[in-house]
């Protein structure tokens, strides 16, 4: 008998105990890839405990393991994991309806558990991690009731659908996806359907429906000609569970969602004005979930309550594992969602005070035309009387190389990098060692870098420099920034104030009446930097 099932957990919640000293064999294994990532087993057990407290708050404080009508689907099983601890918190929550052990493992294998495999690989991993075998109705399986070898943890092979060169269900290149019968398709079963009720009824049987849905979604498609550009696929099940309309649905994903991102725009506005999201966790960095896994921006995991219809309870959990306290939120109050709920009464206050954005004076990318790969001559001359800022060199440029706003070259600006720090290393530089810097009248520059500002002159440009090395500044950038890469957006908290004066922080923190706590906090997630640009 599998040891998950005999020794459960004290009252159904923590983590069981496996006997002796062995370690449980899924936190010994590595990881497929980024996009298919295996969670780890004390992960599971708290997204099970939030699912537990909240069946409980909903149902009269019952008890979800007590309940032998509960069904549950992990539509894309890896590891196992989820569905393995189900098992063993129902086996204990049963005993007193089922007294049998047998009669009751049985009765949660073949009537209660139910899982979608991904690959061949996982799928039979997640059998042995269920079932204690590979076939369900095998001589060592401790289920005893099944007449097929998969139990119910489903797999059958599944093709992408082509229209042109993607596949009109989750938009992998045909050129990396067509592929033959010895390789995986990675064409996942859940989402390549628009009638998910009938393919789980052709899978399950008919009138086969969920109380909760549970589980971790790949997160990616990659293939090596677009290893930089991976499409986000997570979002596709989790608008695919919400079609089965379960009662309780936990999923765990990157966080990258929260603040829209590449393909994840509509997605973003939809779960943030989604009134039934009752419940957020939010991993600013990503190893406090996943320690041997690289999803930057972080990861997160929601309960998504079918009967909810309010605010949504929101815990930060800070680099390092602590834990804000749960705060009510509407998730959709900004334009993107503000991830550290100490952030919230900073973001209020200096909006408002509705002045100006900033983000209104930062170019769009390449504000002169010119590639990263471009550069000039090394040497002024009468036909290259620019200087040019590009990727690694200064060179030297003349008037007919300008391809876009040519009359910006005779202004003062601000110059930032358009890539710097990717927001992982806390606490947060957001701008690299060069920083913001002013270029003068006859000065360009390549896509390398943004203008952050135009300035009618020298002390003007100074002044916004030095403006947008405050740890104020870079902190209201620091909460629109997912990503490597600078962009106008990114500015949309940051106040375009009056540069009558060169801005200190104390200034700053004076301006917003800002509490000593709040003024601390931010002190603590931007570091203090000496930029190497120049000024003037």
């Amino acid at each position: 008998m599998s040891a998950s099932v005999v020794e459960s957990a004290p009252e159904g919640k923590a983590s069981f105990a496996l006997r002796g000293h062995n370690p449980d064999v899924l936190t010994c294994i590595a990881n497929l890839s980024n996009d298919e990532v295996f969670t780890p087993p004390e992960l599971a057990n708290e997204m099970l405990d939030t699912l537990a407290d909240a069946w409980a708050q909903a149902n009269g404080g019952e008890s979800i393991w007590a309940d032998s009508s509960v069904r549950f689907l992990d539509p894309f099983t890896k590891s196992g994991v989820f569905l393995r601890e189900i098992v063993a918190r129902l086996a204990t929550g049963l005993a007193d309806e089922i007294p049998d052990l047998q009669s009751r493992v049985d009765h949660i294998l073949t009537k209660q558990v139910f899982g979608i495999g991904i690959t061949s690989l996982t799928a039979l991993l997640a059998r042995r991690s269920v079932y204690c075998s590979k076939y369900a109705n095998g001589p060592h399986s401790i289920a005893k009731s099944f007449d097929r070898d998969w139990g119910n943890i489903w797999l059958e092979r599944t093709e992408h659908t082509w229209a042109g060169d993607r596949c009109v269900y989750c938009g992998a290149a045909r050129a990396g996806y067509e592929r033959g019968d010895d390789l995986e398709t990675h064409a996942y079963a859940f989402i390549h359907t628009s009638d998910v009720k009938s393919r789980i009824a052709r899978m399950f049987g008919a009138d086969m429906k969920f109380d909760v849905i549970i589980g971790n979604p790949p997160y990616q498609l990659e293939t090596e000609s677009e290893r930089r550009q991976a499409r986000p696929i997570y979002q596709l099940f989790v608008e695919q569970a919400k079609r089965l309309e379960p009662k309780f649905l936990l999923m765990i994903t990157p966080s990258r969602w929260l603040q829209g991102g590449m393909g994840l725009a509509e997605y973003s506005t939809s779960m943030l004005g989604d009134s039934r999201l009752r419940i957020l966790v939010d991993f600013i960095v990503d190893k406090d979930a996943f320690p041997a896994v690289n999803a930057n921006g972080g990861v997160s995991y929601f309960l998504w309550d079918r009967d909810h219809e309010g605010d949504c309870s929101v815990t930060t959990v800070a680099p390092g594992g602590s834990r804000s306290d749960p705060i009510q939120r509407q998730l959709n109050e900004f334009d993107v969602f503000v991830r550290w709920n100490d952030a919230l009464s900073i973001v209020r206050k200096v909006l408002g005070a509705q002045e100006p954005r900033f983000s209104d004076r930062v170019s769009s990318i390449g504000p002169f035309g010119l590639p990263t790969t471009f550069h000039g001559v090394d040497q002024r001359d009468s036909g290259h009387p620019i200087k040019f800022y590009g990727s690694r060199k200064v060179s030297w440029v003349g008037p007919n190389d300008i391809k876009a706003n040519a009359d910006w070259v005779k202004r003062w600006k601000v110059l930032i990098p358009a890539a710097s720090d990717g927001n992982e290393k806390y606490p947060l530089p957001i701008w690299d060692s060069v920083g913001p810097f002013t270029a003068r009248p006859d000065e360009a520059c390549s896509w390398t870098y943004l203008v952050a500002a135009l300035a009618d002159d020298e002390q003007e440009a100074d002044r916004i420099v030095f403006y947008a090395r405050t740890r104020l500044f870079r902190f209201l950038v620091a909460l629109r920034k997912v990503a490597q890469h600078n962009k106008a957006e990114n500015f949309a908290f940051v106040p375009d104030i009056p540069m009558d004066r060169e801005w200190t922080d104390d200034a700053l923190f004076e301006r917003y009446q800002l509490t000593d706590g709040e003024r601390e906090f931010i002190c603590s997630l931007i570091r203090d930097v000496e930029f190497t640009g120049r000024v003037g």
